[in-house]
């Protein structure tokens, strides 16, 4: 049953849309997009909103629903506010007038507080040994070479494709109308939706165009969202983007299992097992299309620069060297996705035109980026 004052949700080019102009339209329905549209709503209720996304489901695909979901302390003054809004967000600290979302169990945006694990070859300020932490999964790294570690105990690990769509569902609730299965591209004046449908081919078509006015727009098309702004709006940028994949270690954990970072990795745990992230290294260049590399002449899914991370890592972390990780055959096996690398290195927003945002997440919007989201909302006239 529809709320009185919800919004409507076009799912499929059968639902007729006459296009009227609106206050605020937010391309893009990932997490930026989704938190966004959410914080716009509670900050101007009679803001008339529209929400997109290409997909069937906000967060279903893409960098959104392979975030990692790390939130960790460590983080320089300059990121303290929003990385603590953030985290009070995902814990469910904030009430409703805050932008909270109430959430309230573990099937809202599951949270854990496993804490976080530096494992160091060296003591550094704040580290103990190894020995004298519990919880720590030894048959995955070498004491010896590993004998120190830091504990965050602050550290928590999240659900980010949850806690998206209890962002979008909270804007729609609040009056956002929002559609899916839909492209769509800046204009001078506002958007240009185009309406997507499958035919008995399986082929994606655009079923229907239409212009679209709107006082204010918001890009939020994840590492895409750049270059589509370059495109349409002619409005020249610097941000990259790069392409990370995020392999599957099948070594057992429990929901106390802490994080763990070494040897220029990171450990998530997750589903009873590890969540390999590696750094970022480097922009992919234009054009680049991912591709598995080989293993002593043999085909695997990783690409060859995470490759290299996983062997540079073996020593200290010699599970990476057994069939517990799942190298894949080709590149389609392992999960992965095109992550955007804001040129700050931190989720930012930038103006693009007097009508134009970009707001861009990329991997530290684990941490901060419902900070950095509620504050475009705050700089948007309504």
């Amino acid at each position: 049953m529809k709320l009185p004052n919800a919004g409507q949700v076009y799912a499929h080019v059968g639902q007729p849309f006459a296009p009227t102009p609106y206050d605020v339209v937010v391309l893009g329905a990932g997490r930026m997009g989704a938190l966004a549209a959410h914080f716009l709503m509670v900050q101007h209720p009679s803001l008339k909103l529209l929400l997109l996304d290409q997909g069937g489901l906000p967060n279903e695909e893409g960098a959104t629903i392979l975030a990692p979901g790390v939130w960790t302390a460590d983080v320089p003054e300059a990121q303290r506010e929003r990385a603590d809004f953030t985290r009070r967000l995902i814990t469910g600290e904030l009430s409703g007038s805050d932008g909270g979302l109430g959430l309230s169990g573990p099937h809202d945006a599951p949270t854990l507080a496993r804490g976080l694990v530096d494992l160091l070859p060296e003591a550094a300020s704040g580290s103990v040994a190894v020995s004298e932490l519990e919880r720590l999964p030894t048959d995955l790294f070498d004491p010896a070479l590993l004998p120190y570690a830091r504990f965050d105990p602050t550290a928590l690990t999240y659900s980010a494709a949850s806690l998206t769509t209890r962002a979008a569902q909270s804007a729609v609730r609040a009056g956002a109308d929002l559609m899916l299965n839909v492209e769509a591209v800046p204009t001078p004046t506002g958007v240009e939706l185009r309406r997507l449908s499958v035919t008995n081919t399986h082929r994606i078509v655009v079923h229907e165009t239409h212009p679209l006015e709107a006082r204010q727009v918001v890009v939020a098309a994840g590492a895409g969202g750049p270059a589509l702004a370059e495109s349409t709006l002619g409005t020249v940028t610097h941000h990259a983007r790069a392409y990370r994949q995020l392999p599957r270690l099948n070594l057992p954990t429990t929901d106390t299992t802490p994080v763990l970072r070494a040897a220029g990795l990171t450990l998530r745990p997750h589903a009873g097992g590890f969540t390999v992230i590696p750094a970022i290294h480097h922009r992919d260049p234009h054009g680049y299309l991912p591709t598995g590399g080989r293993l002593s002449g043999v085909p695997v899914g990783l690409r060859r620069e995470t490759l290299e991370d996983v062997l540079c890592a073996l020593d200290a972390l010699p599970a990476l060297g057994t069939e517990a990780l799942e190298l894949g055959r080709s590149v389609v096996d392992v999960p992965g996705a095109w992550l955007a690398l804001p040129e700050s290195g931190w989720p930012m927003y930038q103006p693009l035109s007097e009508r134009h945002w970009l707001l861009l997440g990329g991997e530290r919007a684990d941490v901060v980026g419902a900070g950095v989201a509620r504050e475009l909302a705050a700089r948007i006239d309504k």
